[in-house]
C-alpha cells in the first residue's frame, strides 16, 4: 500500500466528508489554541521579521484548515498592533499534506478568507500569500530557515508506512497480527515492538527535517494522538481499531470479504506515549521541549458544532467520523462496494461500547523550541 496515494480524508463537502465530519478534529484544535497563542506571543517577544514564515502540517481540508491559519495571523497582527507597529509583516502561509489532499477544496475557499482578512484588518494587514505544499513531513519540504511558528494538529500519529516485520518469516504470507488491523490486547511483542520503531524513525526524520526549516527560537505546536499509559495495548489508544476489526471478522464470517484481507491489512499509525515523544527529542537535540500537555477528546466530539446531526446516534456519528478519516485506506484494500456496511456495521459495535462506557481519545500537545 502506498501510501502517498491513498491514504487522504475522504474529499469534497457531502455526508462522509472529512469537511463535514470534523468535529473531533476541531475540538482538538480549539483545546490547543491556548498553548499555540503562547508559543505565537514568545517568538515575537524577540524577533520582529519583516517577512513571517507559518506552515500548517497534516492541514486536510474544510473549514478545520483556514481557521488555523486565521487565529495564527490573528494572534500575530495584535501582537504588531500591541507594540504601535505601522504596518504588518507580509505572511507566507504554508499549507501541506499528502498528495491526495483535497487542495482543491481549500484553494476554492481562499478569496472568500482573503476577503475577511481585509474587511477585518483593513488595509495595513499583509500582504498574505497560502500555497499549498504536497508531500510528506517525513522529510524536508520547505526552505532552510523559512519558517517562524510551525503548527500541526491530527496528523502525526499517522506513520510513513507500515511497520515492517508485521509478516512471519516462515513463508505464506501470514500476519504476526492475524483478524487485527493494529495493536491491540492479544498482539504479540514483536507487533509492539514494530509498531514503536516505526513511530521513532518517523518522529527522528520529522525533527531533524523541521529542524533546516525553522529558525532559531521558532517554534512548533503539534497536537497528535497519544496515550498515557506505557503499554502500547492499552484501550485508550487502540480501541477504536479494535471495534473496526471486529466490523471486519463480522464481515468474513458472512462471507462479505476474505479473511486473509483483514489479516494483510495492518494500519499506519501509532499513538505514543509522553516518553516516547520526549525520547527523540531529546536524542535529536535540535528542540527544547518548552510545554507538553495532555487532554482527553469524547470519541463522539460533542454537540458544540455546526455539523452536528441529533438524528444520528452516538454511534453513528464515530463511525461517520472514522470513516471521513480512514476509508480512503480500506476502499484502497477492501473494495469500495463493502464500505457502506462496515461502517453501518461499525457503528453498532461503538454504540454497543458507547452505552456501557465512555471512551475518550487521549491527546498529546507538545511545544517545542528551535534551537539558535
Amino acid at each position: 500500500m502506498e501510501l502517498m496515494q491513498v491514504l487522504h480524508m475522504n474529499k469534497g463537502a457531502g455526508k462522509t466528508s472529512y469537511a463535514t465530519n470534523s468535529t473531533v478534529q476541531s475540538n482538538i484544535i480549539s483545546t490547543a489554541k491556548p498553548l499555540m497563542k503562547e508559543a505565537i506571543l514568545d517568538i515575537f517577544n524577540h524577533v520582529l521579521p519583516e517577512s513571517v514564515g507559518v506552515a500548517d502540517l497534516g492541514c486536510s481540508s474544510g473549514p478545520n484548515t483556514l481557521s488555523v491559519v486565521s487565529e495564527i495571523l490573528n494572534v500575530i497582527y495584535a501582537k504588531w498592533e500591541e507594540m504601535g507597529r505601522p504596518c504588518s509583516p507580509e505572511f507566507r502561509v504554508y499549507l501541506n499534506d499528502l498528495n491526495g489532499n483535497d487542495f482543491n477544496n481549500v484553494f476554492a475557499s481562499l478569496p472568500v478568507f482573503y476577503n475577511r482578512l481585509k474587511e477585518e484588518k483593513g488595509s495595513e494587514f499583509g500582504p498574505c500569500f497560502v500555497s499549498g505544499v504536497p508531500g510528506s513531513f517525513y522529510g524536508r519540504v520547505f526552505p532552510t530557515n523559512s519558517l517562524h511558528f510551525v503548527h500541526s494538529s491530527s496528523s502525526l500519529h499517522w506513520l510513513s508506512q507500515v511497520p515492517p516485520g508485521l509478516e512471519r518469516k516462515d513463508g505464506g504470507g501470514r500476519n504476526w497480527n492475524k483478524g487485527k488491523i493494529y495493536i491491540s490486547k492479544t498482539s504479540p511483542d514483536c507487533v509492539l515492538e514494530a509498531y514503536s520503531s516505526q513511530f521513532q524513525e518517523d518522529w527522528s526524520v520529522f525533527l531533524k527535517s523541521r529542524a533546516e526549516e525553522i529558525v532559531g527560537g521558532g517554534r512548533m505546536v503539534l497536537s497528535f494522538m497519544g496515550r498515557r499509559s506505557a503499554d502500547p495495548r492499552s484501550k485508550e489508544s487502540c480501541y477504536q481499531w479494535e471495534l473496526l476489526a471486529r466490523a471486519l471478522m463480522t464481515m468474513v464470517s458472512q462471507g462479505l470479504i476474505e479473511e486473509e484481507k483483514v489479516d494483510s491489512f495492518n494500519a499506519p499509525y501509532y499513538a505514543p506515549s509522553p516518553e516516547e515523544v520526549k525520547f527523540a527529542i531529546y536524542k535529536d537535540g535540535s528542540f527544547m521541549l518548552d510545554r507538553l500537555e495532555m487532554f482527553e477528546i469524547d470519541w463522539d466530539g460533542g454537540k458544540g458544532d455546526d455539523n452536528y446531526d441529533a438524528t444520528l446516534s452516538s454511534g453513528e456519528r464515530v463511525a461517520k467520523t472514522i470513516r471521513a478519516v480512514v476509508e480512503s485506506m480500506l476502499q484502497s484494500h477492501f473494495g469500495g462496494d463493502v464500505m457502506d456496511h462496515l461502517f453501518l456495521r461499525y457503528g453498532q459495535l461503538v454504540g454497543k461500547h458507547l452505552a456501557m462506557a465512555k471512551p475518550k481519545y487521549v491527546n498529546l500537545v507538545i511545544s517545542l523550541v528551535r534551537k539558535a
